[in-house]
């Protein structure tokens, strides 16, 4: 089992910047894959970044590809995802998810954290 605490969402104004923060706890060392994703009103769930637990290598979308900005703190077991340039349309809700080593699907996730770009 990995828990997930999503933090640092919050209110910004289009251009500004956040951090949102996913803590990973338990069986880390089954993790394969942090990912994040986030899914707005009426809209289905859009896959954002992720990155390799074991190399740090990292993937984006083509949407916040050169905005947002995927790290890693190993000693916290904790990912980071910088938003940059924000943009109205990146108003959303943001989920953390681990793909474990049992898993070929992202099979843990965070509760989410609202996140509200102002134009």
């Amino acid at each position: 089992q990995v828990q997930l605490v999503n933090s640092g969402g919050g209110l910004v104004q289009a251009g500004g910047s956040l951090r949102l923060s996913c803590a990973a706890s338990g069986r880390t060392i089954s993790i394969v894959f942090m990912g994040w994703f986030r899914q707005a009103p009426g809209k289905e769930r859009e896959f954002v970044a992720r990155m390799s637990w074991s190399s740090g290598s990292t993937y984006y979308s083509d949407s916040v590809k050169g905005r947002f900005t995927v790290s890693k703190d190993n000693a916290k077991n904790t990912v980071y995802l910088e938003m940059n340039s924000l943009k109205p349309e990146d108003t959303a809700v943001y989920y953390c998810a681990v793909r474990s080593l049992s898993s070929g699907t992202y099979n843990y996730w965070g509760q989410g954290t609202q996140v509200t770009v102002s134009s």
